[in-house]
């Protein structure tokens, strides 16, 4: 076993292969947001012609995208965002998406 590996929680197959993912692909629209925005205008103001019309706005967008996708540290930050949330829902029972949500101003 190689030093550090000891503390590094094991990560199930759905968790390294479908739940970390997601989170990069959520993060990465964000952090590409200007290009996803010119691709949905080309296609909105192109219609049925958006295949040939937004064919360069699309590949600058999978560029971003893609860059995002293949950065390994890129995976380790979303993959601790993981870990936080998870250890979170182990703790209180309270998935994100609620523990994220406003409570009522007034009771």
């Amino acid at each position: 076993m190689e030093p550090g590996t000891a503390e590094e929680p094991a990560l199930r197959h759905v968790e390294k292969d479908v739940l970390i993912p997601k989170i990069m692909r959520e993060k990465a629209r964000v952090l590409c947001a200007e290009h996803v925005e010119a691709f949905t205008k080309c296609c909105q103001e192109s219609g049925f012609l958006m295949v040939v019309k937004c064919r360069e706005e699309n590949a600058v967008l999978k560029e971003c995208l893609t860059k995002h996708y293949n950065d390994p540290t890129f995976f380790e930050e979303c993959k601790q965002e993981y870990l936080k949330e998870r250890e979170e829902f182990q703790k209180t029972g309270i998935p994100a998406k609620k523990r994220q949500q406003k409570l009522p101003t007034s009771m």
